[in-house]
């Protein structure tokens, strides 16, 4: 049985370990830690040992370092600063003391392998699971983060799985020597590896072996003459485009990373069981139409409304015409055309029962907000209001993201629009900021929370109004198929799922939306 938890990742210029007075099982430290057994050494050359805490009666994992004093003081302030954040997906840490001629951490005593071994042992994990794994891991840098502190020590050997299927990361380290942006790359690192069995960086996150533990080195990615790695895909069957995209872009230094909370919140929707998703379950939400053989050009998008124009002309004219024909008798010339009978005037006038049509005109939109389910920082929900302000000036922006689909990092964003009571929707038009984005009309009956999880359910709840328009070639958007003329809508929602390319050559992708009005009765 191995005791998950390799230990901090090991500096080539440390100094050596003393490891004299090394203690015997049956010890007890501190008149509490009872040693049972020693486990292995870790990367650093600490001792680990399965112990038994005699107060509480529970197993425990001590790490003792030789001597103590000033060569264990990070590993001292590590523990203290990692015992202050207590998560699921963190190895708990319970009490840290320096005995001067020794020094030693009691934590949390876990079951199972590391991440390494595990792979070492079974091969790759399937795309499920080196999602979850990810998640975890993602999850637990997001509560370390928010203390403001880094972990600074995110590999293979430091992301424990328990036998019952819990993740946990360990060993974190208080050296200044990392960054949180290098963490969440680090999750990168984790996924490539769970997917491979590979490692990503040419660099090996653990130095050596060390004794009793057998730790063998991780395989280096493939990669080609420029040293460029193959991404995951290119190295085994099976792994989802989206997981290879978010993968790859979490390791390309050229790309920016997102938050570690807005990492484990993407990493916790793609985790979610495939029947419980609200749309696909790949990555970035798509909505296309069913594919058709031989497809006119009027059969796009911008087809349908010119032949719904022409078609309004030709009635439009055909009305006119017959009107025409009934207020001037018809031709007297033509014997089988008689005059039209003019009613008398002694004659009571007949009631016209035929219910006249509503007049179309544009509704009032009572409240506006951004939708944003996939992002905890919610940063991009400011200025819904001048959505319908009447003004194309001004309008609401995302911010940019390094690729069309949200950088990969959500499904979608919207914009959800409140008529104040039920009408009848003839058309919705949407006036964007720049040509080539992706949009879906929806429609609901509720309004939910503004927060991440209410507008999970309204994005879940809310149904579409016909066709997307995909990688729309204008900035005038118009949805007016799909609306039923025996329904009546209340609340609307702009699902924009692909954005446009920004012209000042920067690469990143935004769109803004400058102002949407609805037509109907």
């Amino acid at each position: 049985m191995t005791q998950v938890g390799e230990g901090q990742e090991a500096e080539e210029s440390a100094p050596p370990v003393m490891t004299f007075g090394a203690p015997t099982a049956g010890e007890i430290l501190a008149e509490r830690y009872e040693l049972v057994e020693h486990i292995n050494n870790d990367s650093a050359g600490r001792l680990v040992w399965r112990g038994v805490d005699v107060v509480l009666r529970r197993p425990v994992a001590v790490v003792l370092r030789y001597p103590g004093g000033d060569s264990a003081t990070e590993m001292l302030q590590a523990a203290v600063a990692a015992s202050r954040v207590i998560h699921p997906n963190l190895v708990g840490v319970y009490d840290a003391i320096d005995e001067d001629d020794r020094a030693y951490v009691v934590r949390e005593w876990v079951d199972g392998q590391s991440l390494r071994e595990q792979v070492a042992a079974e091969g790759p994990l399937d795309p499920a699971r080196a999602t979850a794994v990810g998640n975890a891991v993602a999850s637990a840098l997001a509560a370390v983060h928010a203390t403001g502190m880094v972990h600074g020590n995110v590999h293979p050997g430091t992301a424990m799985i328990s036998d019952e299927g819990r993740v946990v990361l360990a060993d974190a380290r208080t050296d200044g020597a990392d960054s949180q942006e290098n963490d969440v790359r680090a999750v990168g690192g984790i996924l490539y590896f769970a997917l491979t069995g590979h490692w990503p960086h040419h660099e090996a996150p653990l130095h050596g072996a060390t004794a009793g533990h057998g730790r063998a080195a991780i395989p280096d990615a493939v990669r080609d003459g420029s040293g460029a790695i193959a991404a995951p895909r290119q190295v085994r069957a099976g792994v989802p485009a989206y997981l290879d995209d978010l993968t790859m872009d979490l390791l390309d230094p050229e790309i920016a990373p997102p938050s570690s909370d807005v990492l484990a919140a993407e990493l916790a929707r793609l985790d979610i069981p495939a029947d419980d998703h609200f749309l696909e379950s790949a990555g970035t939400l798509r909505f296309t139409a069913e594919p058709e053989d031989d497809r006119s050009p009027l059969a796009a998008a911008g087809g349908r409304k010119v032949a719904i124009g022409i078609a309004g002309l030709l009635a439009v004219a055909l009305v006119g015409l017959l009107i025409g024909i009934s207020i001037f008798g018809g031709d007297d010339k033509d014997p089988a055309r008689k005059p039209v009978a003019q009613p008398s005037p002694t004659a009571p006038a007949v009631e016209d029962t035929t219910p006249a049509a509503a007049a179309v005109r544009k509704l009032d939109i009572t409240d506006v907000k951004i939708i944003d389910p996939d992002s905890r920082v919610r940063d991009e929900l400011d200025d819904a209001d001048k959505v319908t302000d009447g003004s194309l000036d001004e309008g609401w922006d995302t911010q940019s993201y390094n690729s069309a689909k949200f950088g990969n990092f959500k499904k979608g964003m919207g914009v959800w629009i409140d008529l104040g009571a039920p009408h009848t929707v003839k058309s919705v038009q949407a006036v964007v900021s720049a040509g080539g984005a992706t949009a879906q009309l929806f429609a609901g009956q509720g309004n939910f929370p503004h927060t991440s999880s209410g507008d999970k359910q309204l994005v879940k709840n809310y149904q579409p109004v016909g066709d997307a328009l995909e990688q729309y070639d204008g900035t005038t958007m118009t949805f007016s198929n799909g609306f039923n003329a025996d329904q009546k809508y209340r609340y609307l929602m702009l699902w924009i799922t692909e954005l446009p390319q920004k012209e000042d050559g920067s690469g990143k992708y935004k769109i803004g939306v400058q102002e949407i009005t609805v037509q109907g009765s």
